[in-house]
This record gives C-alpha cells, structure tokens and sequence, in this order.
C-alpha cells in the first residue's frame, strides 16, 4: 500500500486521564465523535476549523459513578435533531444525553453489573449487553425486553439493518441472533471470547475475538471467512463504507486496516491496549489506548499532522518498551540476530517488523511503505529463554508470579497467584470471591495482572469455564424443543369425544361477527373496510362452546380405567357432573358449591394421559364468577397458575397444551383471574410462546386468543410497555410459524391493540420490523377479515 492509501498520524490529543474505552462517530455537528473513558467522563471532539488537524473539545459529560466503558450515537429525531448520547459503565447504568448539556437527560437502569456495550438502532431504540450475561432493549426511558442465554459476559451487541434482528456476542464463545426477543440461532467458531461486531451488509457481519481472530459471518450461520494477523486479543471493528473494507484493533498494540480481505497496512502506536477504534465521516480513523491519548490518522495530504507532530510520533513510538512474551515478535535468540545493517534493505509489506541488536540490546522496527523506511516502533525486553526460568510456591503449588495486593489500608496484604497459562480474567474473578471483594474491582485486578506479566498470551480458558464473570456455565433446561404432532385420535382411540373439535373460540362462522358471531357483520358485503371493527379488542375472547353429554362420556370411561388412587367416587363424579351443568348454563341462578370446586381442583390433577376432560371441565367454570373468584384468588390463584404452566411444557401432550391455554383464555372473564394472569404475564407468556413450535393450529388459536386477551387488558396504559414489548415480540415469533388463517387473524388483532394509540408501542414495532413481518397478510382474500385487519394495522404503523 503506497501513496494516498496509506493512513499518516492527524493528530494526538491528550483526551482523557485514563484509558479511552469506546469511540463513535457523532450525528453533529459534523466530523464530530464521542469518547468515554474509566476517567468515568464521555468527551465530544469537533473539528478545530483554525487548524485542519486537531479537534477541539465541545462537552464534557458526567453522569456515572465509576468508569464508563462504551458509547452510542441515537440518530436524530423531531424531539432531539442533533442526535443523543448513549453511555454504559461500571455503575451498571447506562446515561443518556443530549449535546447542549454536561449533565444525563435520563439515566437507564436495569442491569446488575457492568454494561460494557451499546448499540443504536431505528426508532430510538438502543441494545446494551453486560458483565450479568444479559442483554436488553431499551426504548425512551423503558426496558422493553431482556435477552437471556448466553451463559457469560456479553462483550458485544449490534442491531441489524434488517428490523428486528440483533445480534449479541459473548465471553461464552458464542454470538447469538435474536429476532423479536428470542434467539433464533447461535454462531459457534470463535475460540475464545467475542469482544466485537460489526455491520458489512443486510445479511452479512463480522465478529472479532480474544482468538486474535476476526470471522465474516452470513446472518444464516455459515462463517465465510477467517482473517488472521493481529497477535493477541482483538477489542474493536470497524467497517468502511464500501462494506468490505474494515480496521481492527486489539491488545498487540496496533491499528490494522484491511482491504480486499488483507491485512494492508499496520499501525502501532506506544501503548499497549488499543481499546477502541472508529471510522469518521471523512474517512478519518480515530483510535482510543490504554495511555488515555485518542489518535487520529487520515489519508488525506491536507490533514496529516506537521512533520514535528509526525517525528513526536515516532519518538514516542521508539521508546515503547517490547516484551517479547506478548508473542508479537516470536521467538527471539539475540545471538542470531542481524546488526544495524540489516536495515538497509527494505520491507516487501506494510507493517512488517524487523529485529537487530544494537550492542547487547534488542531494538524492533516497523516497514513504513508510504515513508519507504523502517521506523522504531520500541526496544525489546528479556528473551524467550527467560520466561519459565523461576517459579514462586505459595500454598504447596508452584506458580509463575505471586503478586501480593493491598486492598485495605493497614489490613493484611492478599496473595494472587497466577500462571502465564492462566486466564486472568478468571483468575481476578476467584481472587475477588475468594477474599469476599466486590466485583466492581474486576477489571482492575484481570488488568493488573496483565500488565505486570508483560501481556502475556494467553491459551485458551477449558472448557468447562464458561464464565469468567458469574461462575461456571449452566446447564439451562428447555433448550431444546420438540415438536409434536396431533393424530387423528390421540388420546385413547376409544371415544369421539375430541377436545377442540367443537369450535376454535366463541363460535363464528360465514359473516358472522370474526368472534362472537352475534352481529350482522360482513367482510364480503363489500371490498374494504371502511371502519375499524376490529382492534382495538378490549372485551376478550372466550372459549365458550362444549358438548356437554361427550366430555361426561369421557370423563366416566376414563374413571374406569383410572389407577385406584385417582378413581372418584360416584359422589365425586356427580359433584363434576352437576358443576358442569352449571357453569354451562348462562341462566342458571345456583352457584356451584366449595365440594364441587374441591373436586374439580383434585381432579384436574389426575395423571397426564386421563386429565383432558377434566381440564375441559376446568375451562368452562373458570368463566363462572364464583370459581374464577375460588381459583383465581389469593394463593390458590398462584397454584392454579403453575399448575397449567406445568402442563404447557413443549414436551407435554397436545390436548393438555391446549386445554391449559384456553383455561388461561378464560380466566380473563373474572377480575380474580385478570389481576392473577397479569401478575404472573412474563412467565405465562413466555411458556404460551414457546408453544407456537407445536403443530397444532388449535393451540396456534389457543396462544393468539391469550395473547390478544393480554393486549385488551394493556390498552390504553402507556406506562406498561415493557408489557407491550412482551406481547409484541410473542405475536412476531409466532407469525413466523403459525399457518392456520384463524390464528393469523387473532395475532393481527393482538398486535393492532397493543399498539393503537400508544406511539411507544408503535416505534417499538416498527424497530422490531412487524411492518414488513405483516405485509403478506395485506393481500390474502380468504377469509377477507385476515387482509382488512392487516392493511389497518399497517396503517397504524405508518
């Protein structure tokens, strides 16, 4: 690389009074960028317009309690036309702020340990991942979701072009892709931690990690390329805006720009972490170190620094000191190095570096090939003949260092042994818990002990510690799914008696009312909708139909075959069958006695395989104010609900599935059972969610029914967006699998609810890409209520 191409130092500004931990190009004014640092201060640089070269600092924004380690730009919007800040810290809380004042316009709070990435997407939303192995959605001042899985630190996230799609990166080696706040795929390759991620294109991404790898990935899976060069951990990324070209930088002390898939041209600068890197507007590169300097470099002859800039540069550069167990400059035998002369012939690439001995010293230099000569870039310290030379015993093991640490003035001091083979990150984390100090003091400790070994490389952790931060990784049930199928009897092949044969809801059928089928409502009297009849549904859909004579036809045969222990009683029998009778008559003016629920609640309890009619039993009394008012209520609402969830597992039978989601369906009828299924929302959605994977389109009518159930109750309440963000994200998922058109028509239902009049909701949709998720339906003609609702959502969203 020669000429205009290569990259020449802009300026150095002395930036913070700690290490420069993110970057980011800012939305104004332009040229601008943003610097956070564990100086715990966040920085706006503008260009100086008096001098081509420098910037000059316009605010300095304080907000946090402790370091803060990274930064994102929000796109400007009506309210803020000149963009927001976003910063994350140690303080475990993310500060947001606008350019005209020092002090946060709103502070986010929500993770329980340090946030250590951030990224912006559409709409105002913004993506934060953490050290507590979670990473979450984030819209104006609410958390709408949180994304769970990974089993250590998230070291990364970025919001995908395409709505909807993030992505996360992980101390657990993995990168995970999450659309609608749920993975849809994990990303295995990386070796090590993944510290970075970066756009290239709609359907393409790259990844860089403590492996001293970068990978380009498909948004499907497959790792396409593997770029090796760095030679130790690698921190940042950045891509061009051609979406090929990129630059990278790492714990080798470098800058690396790549072009055409090669490393092109090699930048090191004199400190030994380069944090953080970003690409400006021009095309400038703004880099941040561990030394607290951020370095600009340009392509540009107008603004490349003047030649005392470049020489103070250099010097600084020659000075550095090299250890050569970072592994950088490979193994070193002084005797069989080459004198001064060696320099004389020139390099054959950028960046190449070359050894001579200068008396009894090492001196390392770097090819320049826009300069055409080799410049010092430090000398080199020790050999690789000294690295196992002494090792130091404390507790009957023998280790590479014993460092003694003084926590506590006037306490005893504390021993941290480590070995060069050791991760130090793990190695601080045991520290910390062995001697009961907060993790807080994490980052400190993983770093003194790199600094004091010379940033040693390190192997790769075992694999069996997953998780530097939180301890050993977890085994999590239900990470995979089964998917069912629902055969032409699947329950005892002896009786007709079918659950969910009768109906998929209050009845409706040919132009009847799309639920209730009681109005004169029809779709085909004319082309298009000219009101919304549709959302938002605030009134609930129940499952109300039931053949009566073949659920107590069922119930008795069962009770027949039933295990002695589960066997009722005539009595008891007739208790179920008079409680039936009941709750199946609107009229009736008897109310159904505490035996009669007694029995229902046991029963309901019978093993998996006989418990369907009863469950269907359960179903129509839940409506009866009475029962909703005994079951729903107090403590025992609490058991009827995880007694349901218990059997809504993937793994669980078919009817159960459904019964249990149209009790749920139900329960929505009495106010006992509105405030129990509200309270217990997260964990009752998220299990209904996950049901969307069985093939079964009653349970697909079962799980829209809960959902749309949910949206009515959260209409017209603002403050319950994280709520919405649920539900949202529920009804997307499901979209993607559910094929019955009945189904369809109730989610777009769900998600026209729980965004009308509520343009919180609807940004949050947009940015999870519901809009284009939806289109399809806009065009489907049977049955007509499908189409008219989809068009009438879509111009909610618009």
């Amino acid at each position: 690389m020669s000429g205009s191409n290569s990259y020449r130092l802009r300026c150095s500004l002395p930036a913070h009074e700690m290490d420069v931990r993110g970057l980011a190009a800012a939305a104004f004014p332009d040229g601008a960028f943003v610097s956070v640092s564990r100086d715990r201060t966040a920085r706006l640089w503008v260009p100086n317009p008096s001098e081509k070269q420098a910037f000059t600092e316009m605010l300095c924004m304080n907000g946090h309690s402790n370091f803060v380690s990274c930064v994102c730009v929000i796109a400007p919007n009506e309210t803020y036309p000149r963009g927001l800040i976003a910063t994350g810290g140690h303080d475990n809380n993310i500060c947001v702020f606008s350019l005209d004042r020092p002090d946060p316009l709103f502070t986010l709070k929500g993770h329980k340990n340090t946030v250590c990435t951030l990224s912006a997407g559409k709409f105002g939303t913004i993506l934060s991942g953490s050290w507590d192995t979670t990473a979450k959605v984030w819209l104006g001042e609410k958390c709408m979701m949180t994304l769970q899985g990974h089993t250590a630190a998230v070291w990364a996230v970025l919001i995908l072009p395409d709505q909807g799609l993030m992505l996360s990166g992980s101390a657990d080696k993995t990168i995970k892709l999450w659309k609608a706040g749920r993975c849809e795929n994990t990303y295995t390759g990386h070796e090590d931690c993944v510290r970075g991620l970066a756009v290239i294109n709609d359907v393409e991404f790259f990844s860089c990690s403590n492996d001293a790898s970068i990978r380009r990935w498909m948004v499907t899976g497959e790792c396409v390329q593997i770029y090796y060069g760095h030679t130790n951990y690698i921190y940042s990324l950045a891509v061009f805006p051609n979406g090929q070209d990129f630059i990278s930088s790492g714990e080798d002390r470098t800058l690396r720009v790549w072009r055409k898939g090669e490393c092109s041209q090699t930048i090191r600068l004199p400190a030994q972490s380069v944090w953080c890197c970003c690409i400006l507007p021009n095309g400038d590169i703004a880099v941040g170190a561990s030394d607290g300097i951020i370095r600009v470099f340009t392509e540009s002859e107008d603004r490349v620094a003047s030649a005392e800039d470049v020489q103070a540069f250099e010097d600084e550069l020659s000075k550095a000191i090299i250890d050569p167990k970072t592994g950088d400059l490979g193994d070193i035998k002084i005797e069989d190095l080459p004198g001064r002369e060696h320099l004389s012939e020139p390099g054959n690439r950028d960046g190449q570096t070359r050894l001579i001995k200068e008396d009894s010293n090492v001196e390392a230099y770097q090819w320049s090939m826009s300069d055409e000569r080799w410049v010092k870039i430090g000398d080199v310290v020790g050999g690789s003949s000294q690295q196992s030379s002494k090792q130091v015993m404390y507790e009957g093991k023998e280790y590479d260092f014993v460092f003694t640490i003084d926590v506590n003035e006037g306490g005893p001091p504390m021993k941290l042994p480590y070995n060069v083979t050791d991760d130090p990150w793990l190695v601080a984390h045991n520290f910390l818990e062995k001697n009961d100090l907060s993790p807080m003091f994490l980052d400190q400790v993983a770093n003194f002990i790199i600094e004091n070994t010379k940033g040693q490389t390190l192997g790769a952790a075992p694999a069996s510690v997953a998780d530097p931060f939180t301890g050993a990784g977890r085994y999590i049930p239900g990470s995979g799914e089964g998917s069912h199928g629902f055969g032409v009897d699947p329950f005892t092949g002896a009786g007709r008696y079918i659950p969910g044969s009768e109906s998929t809801g209050t009845g409706h059928s040919g132009g009847a009312d799309p639920f209730t089928g009681g109005s004169a409502y029809s779709s085909s009297s004319r082309q298009k909708a000219t009101t919304n009849i549709f959302f938002p549904n605030t009134d609930g859909v129940m499952f109300e139909q039931a053949n009566i004579t073949q659920i107590l036809g069922k119930l008795r045969e069962l009770n027949n075959d039933a295990p002695a222990d589960h066997k009722l009683s005539d009595a008891a029998l007739d208790c179920l069958e008079k409680l039936l009778m009941l709750v199946s008559d609107p009229k009736s003016q008897e109310q159904p006695t505490a035996d009669q629920i007694s029995v229902l609640w046991r029963t309901s309890h019978w093993p998996e395989d006989i418990v369907f009619p009863v469950l269907d039993i359960l179903r129509l009394a839940v409506r009866h104010p009475e029962v909703n008012a005994q079951l729903c209520g107090g403590t025992e609402g609490a058991s009827l609900c995880n007694h349901l969830l218990g059997l809504m597992t993937p793994e669980g039978r078919p009817a159960n599935q459904m019964l249990a989601l149209r009790t749920l369906c139900n329960c929505f009828s009495g106010s006992h059972g509105r405030a129990l299924l509200l309270g217990h929302r997260d964990t009752v959605l998220s299990r209904a969610g996950d049901l969307r994977a069985v093939c079964n389109k009653n349970i697909h009518v079962a799980l829209a029914t809960l959902l749309l159930n949910y949206a009515g109750r959260l209409y017209g309440q603002p403050a319950e967006i994280e709520a919405k963000a649920q539900c949202l994200s529920v009804a997307s998922t499901a979209l993607e699998v559910v094929q019955d058109k009945e189904a369809v028509f109730r989610l777009l239902v769900a998600l026209g609810t729980t965004v009308a009049g509520d343009n919180t909701a609807k940004d949050l949709a947009r940015s999870l890409g519901v809009n284009s998720q939806i289109s399809k339906y806009a065009r489907v003609s049977e049955p007509a209520k499908v189409g008219e609702c989809c068009r009438l959502v879509l111009d909610e969203l618009q």
